[in-house]
Order: structure tokens, then sequence, then C-alpha cells
């Protein structure tokens, strides 16, 4: 079957544009649409989305829950809430818990593909270079374990810098494996 590693591909471009069963909001934790990737796939999405996340009572830091596409070429958005950078142990572990949270509800959902923005490292300012190794290991984790079934995972970079890193961390990875 080949690496996880080979179910994962890299882009620039816009999440909200995606073409996979589901794309991932970096949200925040009352889903009210806010700036950068959410406030994009909001505005994509069309009211409908708005009003089922006023439905869903919030979502807790390091926790996913899914709603409809609406509007979007996704049939899916999983809302997921990353930490707010500030330097704690704690950051890394709610980060990677963002990640394997929305993985999960993903394969539970029967998606087969799914496209991540860098979660936190915008608005929430986590470093990059320290988001893009915790993102890569923990879908990987996942598409060992519990999301087997999903069959791509593609991170999307806002920009050719974010990008740069995300491509250093996969190629690394590639590196290491067996």
């Amino acid at each position: 079957m080949g690496s996880v590693l080979d179910r994962m591909s890299l882009v620039v471009g816009d999440i909200a544009e995606q073409d996979t069963d589901a794309i991932v909001n970096a949200a925040n934790s009352s889903l009210v649409p806010g700036g950068g990737v959410d406030g994009a796939i909001h505005r994509a999405a069309g009211r409908g989305l708005f009003a089922e996340c006023r439905t869903l009572g919030g979502c807790p830091t390091g926790s996913a829950r899914l709603t409809k596409g609406y509007d979007l070429r996704a049939k899916y958005v999983i809302h997921a809430v990353g930490p707010v950078f500030e330097g704690r142990a704690t950051d890394g572990e709610k980060l990677a818990s963002a990640y394997r949270e929305s993985m999960r509800l993903a394969a539970r959902n029967g998606i087969r593909s799914i496209a991540f923005p860098s979660i936190s490292t915008g608005a929430y300012r986590f470093p990059i270079a320290q988001a893009a190794p915790i993102a890569i290991a923990t879908v990987a984790e996942e598409l060992m374990g519990e999301a087997a079934n999903i069959l791509h995972v593609r991170f999307v970079a806002w920009d050719a810098a974010t990008h740069d890193v995300y491509e250093r961390v996969l190629a690394s990875a590639r590196m290491l494996q067996p």
C-alpha cells in the first residue's frame, strides 16, 4: 500500500476552493465567523454555514465539529479549534488534538479526502516551524490508526513561505521512513 506519507500532498491555495470531501476550518471556540481562513470559508460557504454553526454550541480548543459544506466544493467542513500560542507545553498537545479530532471525525463520517490549513499559525501566532511537524506527525499517526480509511490528506498553505516549511518537514519525514 505504500507509506502514509504518500497519501499526503501539499499545495499553495485557498482552502475554501479545495475539491476534497471535507475541508478543515481553523475556527475559534465560539464557531462564529472570524478573520483569516475562518472568514474566507464562511464567506464562500454562504449563510447556511453560519446558521448551522450557531446550533452547535461552540467547540473547545483541541476539538472539532462537523457541518455541511453548503456553497463550497467540499461536502463537509470540519471546524477545528487550535490553541492561541503562548509558549506553554500544552500548546503543542492542543494543536495535535485539533488535527487528531479532525481526522477521527472525518473517518467516522466516511470522508475519504480532507484538506487542512495550517491551524493556529495565523492570528493565533503558533510558529509554523513548530506547527508543521505536529500537523504532519499527527495526521500520519491517524492514517495508520483510526483514520486509515482516509485516502488523501492535502495541506493547503496560504503562501509560499508556509508551503516551504511544510515541504521541508514532509521531505524529512519521507527520508526517515523505512
